[in-house]
C-alpha cells in the first residue's frame, strides 16, 4: 500500500485475493473482516479514529462495528487455519 493511498478517503481497492496461509497482516484482516470492514484503511476512512492494538503483538486488540457495538479480541491468533482461506486481502 503506498502513502498515496492512505491519503486518499475514497481509495478502492484494484483487486483481491484469498489468504494462503496465516501471517500477522492475515490476522489483522481477519479481525477487521469479523466487524464488517474490508480491511484498516475502510475502517479509518469510516470511523476516523485510532485502532486499538495489543502492544506485545501488533495485533487489533478491539474494533467499533458499523452499528456501534464493539469487538474485542485476545492477544493471542483467533484466525485458525481452518478460517484462513476465508480471509479477502485487497491490493490497491
Amino acid at each position: 500500500m503506498s502513502c498515496s493511498v492512505l491519503l486518499d478517503n475514497n481509495a478502492k481497492p484494484k483487486s483481491m485475493s484469498r489468504a494462503k496461509q496465516w501471517t500477522g497482516e492475515v490476522e489483522n484482516l481477519y479481525r477487521f473482516q469479523q466487524a464488517g470492514y474490508r480491511d484498516e484503511l475502510e475502517y479509518r476512512q469510516i470511523k476516523q479514529v485510532e485502532i486499538d492494538r495489543w502492544p506485545d503483538t501488533g495485533f487489533v486488540k478491539k474494533l467499533q462495528r458499523r452499528d456501534n457495538t464493539f469487538y474485542y479480541y485476545n492477544k493471542k491468533r483467533e484466525c485458525e487455519d481452518r478460517e484462513v482461506h476465508k480471509v479477502k486481502v485487497y491490493a490497491y
